[in-house]
């Protein structure tokens, strides 16, 4: 079942001579080339196969793997971050469809006022989910931008969500295992990344860290498995390593399968009528805040 909307209607409800059409209008109405069209119509229907936001390598590996417009290389990757752009520009692709965690600002939070203050808290209340569950839940990932498909996820959840870009340093991991040894019940760490010589020893080299620092958990690699690349007949890419064989991107793997992923992981956690008390109570406490932000209201008004 198709996952976006284009201009009102499900976009896999929408033939693709149709689909062109309104990628033109959108553009001015001015013709794309073929091979153009082919790559924007690969884009659109791969988002909407898999449901945004995905990565530009993801799109690129579905357009190459899937539709077949792009040649499995670098000239490909980059024709498919082309377009994207040009998508992006041209109006025809929201932003937030593109994940993209590898820039980020900090900002203190600020509020015009009080009251401002006190509508920013209701909204934003949530209660932690897993005070009351017997174990402790988080995802670990490999890359910022899967981190992009991810975190819709772990935030409904309320379930951490660690990015480490490599070979992670001594004082993330240290701080890290200090939390975990401060959770007090059994916790569990799965782990997103790609299926090569260099990212299998990263993730070992975060669960000696862990363990090194004294930190007890269970750790599983979720994704890209060997299994998995059979199953799944996930795109590969010749290795560097020699003895390795062919790599899987953990891009590779579609968005939405990995947003499943992670879901699966963490429902096997939940006590669902701890879980059903909790949204009981937030939604109670919910309304306790709406009372107090009414009633400065009125105070502030006197």
């Amino acid at each position: 079942m198709g996952k976006t909307n284009t201009r009102g209607q499900p976009t896999e409800n929408i033939s693709n001579p149709d689909l062109l059409a309104i990628l033109q209008s959108t553009k001015g109405g001015y013709a794309l080339r073929n091979k153009t069209a082919r790559i924007w119509l690969a884009i659109i229907r791969s988002l909407d196969q898999q449901g945004p936001p995905m990565t530009v390598r993801g799109l690129f590996y579905n357009c190459e793997n899937v539709h077949h417009v792009v040649s499995k290389s670098e000239a490909g990757y980059n024709q498919v971050a082309k377009q994207v752009l040009a998508m992006r520009r041209a109006g025809v692709l929201p932003y937030g469809w593109i994940a993209d965690n590898t820039r980020w600002v900090r900002k203190p939070d600020t509020y015009a006022g009080l009251q401002a203050y006190f509508e920013h808290g209701r909204k934003a209340y949530r209660r932690a989910l897993w005070d009351n569950q017997k174990d402790y839940v988080e995802i670990w990932c490999e890359k910022d931008a899967i981190a992009g498909i991810l975190n819709e996820i772990t935030d409904e959840w309320d379930v951490p969500l660690y990015v480490i870009k490599g070979y992670s340093s001594e004082t993330f991991v240290y701080n890290a295992a200090e939390h975990i040894k401060t959770i007090g019940k059994p916790t569990f760490i799965y782990y997103f990344g790609d299926w090569d010589k260099h990212g299998v020893n990263i993730s070992r080299d975060i669960e000696r860290k862990l363990r090194g620092f004294g930190a007890r958990f269970y750790f599983e690699r979720v994704a890209v498995l060997p299994q998995q690349i059979t199953e799944w007949k996930l795109p590969t890419r010749p290795g560097k390593d020699a003895g390795w064989g062919d790599c899987v991107e953990v891009d590779a793997i579609p968005a939405d399968m990995l947003r499943d992923l992670a879901k699966f992981c963490i429902k096997a956690h939940i006590d669902d009528q701890v879980y059903q008390a909790a949204m009981r109570a937030e939604e109670l406490e919910r309304i306790t805040l709406q009372q107090i932000q009414d009633n400065w209201g009125l105070a502030s008004n006197c």
